[in-house]
């Protein structure tokens, strides 16, 4: 697959790129250009979260769960990867594994009462 378009333009422009799939719902596409810019910034939360969701969203649950794993593991108060990690475990019928996610996520959020 020629991956040009996908891998052409600044951080900023594949960046937008990618936004601008995800909010048009092609999230494979997406899910390509993230690919290239987490590889290039490794270190930024933003792209990967976008990655993860662009997986999740297009049934690559476990590529999902690695990059939301990826996060969690570097900052374990990561309230929204922590949201997702235990819906990307649910999906894949892991109910007992995403449990300690999705409570988590609840308590970060200050949500007492689903505890």
């Amino acid at each position: 697959m020629d991956t040009t378009y996908y891998d052409h333009g600044t951080t900023a422009e594949r960046w937008e790129r990618a936004r601008m799939f995800f909010d048009a719902k092609d999230y494979a596409a997406s899910a390509r250009v993230l690919d290239g810019l987490v590889e290039e910034v490794p270190q930024e939360t933003g792209p990967r979260l976008l990655l993860a969701r662009a997986y999740y969203h297009s049934a690559q649950l476990s590529r999902a769960e690695a990059e939301l794993r990826v996060l969690v593991e570097r900052d374990p108060v990561e309230h929204y990867a922590r949201l997702m990690l235990g819906r990307t475990l649910q999906r894949q019928g892991r109910d007992d594994e995403a449990g300690p996610h999705l409570r988590l996520a609840s308590a970060l959020a200050g949500d007492f009462d689903s505890l």
